[in-house]
């Protein structure tokens, strides 16, 4: 017997559930193993009191996130098996509604179905999970406001870049693919420009960082890197969590760095200055333009799956769908998913390259490895990460190479007279 197309969906969005279930399996028992094993660099580097709280944090956070995905594709899949997707595309498609109208109809009503479903798993974890680690600073007001404006730009992306492309598929129905694709990568292009000046605002607040011994430390890695950026910024992220990063983001005379206030509050000056070196480089090298083309390439292969989707009769047929483009559109994504989550070990090794390359930057930036070590160490022990995933599980879900390997890649090319006598290589693989 034949398998139907909602069987395949089923096998693959199912399938892949149960194979990020296995690899969560094997990543928890393999890093709670090597975390017990490293409990000196753990308590000495990392300055976290115990191996089982990184354990505890590492457990908790999989299995609510594992339930979450469960959860989210039992519903989608039932939506689509059960009929009901195709009944409601029907139902619009009957009414006087423009069909761009209808489309838009549809994505906005999974961006609020969406938000709806993700509700009470964020809910849990910001005030049960990272209240109980201590990262939490968040009030109920202030994640029901997050929850609205996120819900807010959701829709309005919905109505402008979906809006877009729907107005695309209806006027040039033969060029689509190739127009639609040109139309996303150029949103992509400036939502680096977009995103920092009206997006972030909207969350977090930017204090520009013109003086003081941050900004001279800050000049000083811009000296030794050759770099010049007017627009450095210290980002409030202390007012929801603990948690710390810093990016750079932008490009030409729109380029900026942000640096958060946990980030300057938990490192030294030193563990900053290779940070922001370690992010320079991805400007340096030209990183954000690889990542791009490789972002365009992936595109180019959906859009050209939405285009074989949505002129196949079966998709129709199989799903009770009206024939209307945008009705297979959305079957189509659900099969390019899993199709891109199963890809994902190869997709990484170019971001996991640039990380490599980010770290070598910052090392010769400061002409040493100890300070980017030592930020690694600190993010690690700040942020209860993981430093020891297995390496299937790496493969599948990390972009950034496990710290271990970085911290001893590190030390072997770049090994100074600074550096201090902890034993790298006695430490587990990640």
């Amino acid at each position: 017997m034949v398998a139907t197309p909602v069987v395949i969906l089923g096998v693959l969005l199912f399938g892949v559930q149960l194979l990020y279930s296995g690899l969560d399996l094997i990543n928890l028992r393999y890093g709670a193993e090597k975390l017990r094993s490293a409990e000196s660099w753990i308590r000495s580097r990392l300055e976290v009191s115990t191996p089982e709280k990184m354990i505890e944090y590492q457990r908790i956070t999989t299995i609510t996130s594992r339930i979450q995905s469960w959860v989210t594709v039992a519903i989608v899949f039932a939506l689509v098996a059960s009929g009901l997707y195709g009944t409601i595309v029907t139902r619009l498609a009957e009414t006087s509604i423009p069909v761009v109208a209808q489309g838009i109809t549809v994505l906005a009503g999974a961006v609020v179905g969406s938000q709806l479903l993700s509700a009470p798993f964020d809910l849990y974890e910001t005030f049960v999970i990272e209240e109980r680690y201590g990262f939490n600073n968040q009030t109920p007001l202030l994640w029901l406001r997050d929850r609205c404006v996120g819900t807010a730009l959701g829709l309005i992306a919905a109505g402008l870049i979906g809006g877009a492309v729907l107005v695309i598929i209806d006027r040039l129905p033969q060029l689509w693919p190739l127009v639609g694709w040109a139309v996303v990568m150029t949103v992509s292009i400036l939502m680096m420009i977009i995103y920092p000046r009206v997006v972030a605002p909207l969350f977090n607040e930017f204090e520009p960082l013109n003086s003081g011994s941050v900004r001279e430390a800050v000049d000083d890695v811009f000296d030794q890197a050759g770099f010049h950026c007017e627009q450095v910024y210290e980002m409030d992220a202390s007012k929801r969590s603990s948690h710390s990063n810093a990016y750079f983001i932008g490009f030409g005379q729109a380029k900026r760095v942000v640096l958060f206030d946990t980030l300057l509050e938990q490192m030294s000056t030193t563990e900053m200055q290779a940070v922001l070196a370690h992010e320079l480089a991805h400007w340096k090298k030209a990183h954000i333009w690889k990542q791009l083309g490789a972002s365009a390439a992936q595109m180019g292969i959906l859009f050209a799956l939405l285009w074989w989707i949505s002129t196949a009769s079966w998709v129709y047929a199989a799903f009770d769908l009206p024939s209307v483009t945008y009705a297979a559109l959305g079957i189509g994504l659900l099969f390019a998913g899993p199709g891109f989550s199963l890809l994902s070990p190869l997709t990484n090794q170019l971001s996991l390259r640039h990380e490599r390359e980010a770290d070598d930057f910052a090392a010769e930036t400061l002409n040493s490895a100890t300070p980017m070590t030592r930020a690694l160490e600190t993010l690690a022990g700040e942020n209860l990460q993981n430093p020891f995933p297995h390496p299937a599980y790496a493969a599948f879900h990390m972009t950034h190479p496990p710290i271990p390997d970085r911290i001893r890649r590190l030390h072997a090319q770049f090994e100074t007279a600074e550096d201090d006598a902890t034993d790298y290589d006695s430490l587990p693989s990640g």
